[in-house]
């Protein structure tokens, strides 16, 4: 399972009402790169690829996960960073051993 917070939700819906996105949702991905091995991936989907695992917030926001990423999100929490006014979304994932320091590459 993969939460999607309050903040998290509202981050995504502005920025998809930014965008002029009105269906869909946002992919999270693990691609292999950045400095600790993997890096995470988002893109702005129409809608899901059949063998994605799909997360829904209380309000509608939602994520697309395929299968092999989601191996390593599982258990995941997508938030925003409250050092960052809320304008950067987040991923407080257990499975990640190391991490840089900007967040965006980890290690299992």
């Amino acid at each position: 399972m993969i939460e999607i917070t309050e903040a998290a939700s509202k981050r995504i819906h502005g920025a998809m009402a930014n965008e002029g996105i009105d269906e869909g949702g946002l992919r999270v991905g693990i691609k292999a790169g950045g400095c600790n091995g993997l890096s995470y991936v988002f893109k702005w989907e129409p809608s899901p690829s059949p063998d994605d695992v799909v997360f829904q917030s209380r309000d509608g926001a939602k994520i697309y996960v395929d299968p092999k990423s989601y191996k390593y999100l599982d258990g995941t929490v997508l938030d925003c960073d409250p050092n960052m006014l809320g304008q950067s979304l987040v991923l407080r994932n257990p499975n990640a051993k190391t991490e840089c320091g900007c967040g965006l590459s980890f290690g299992v």
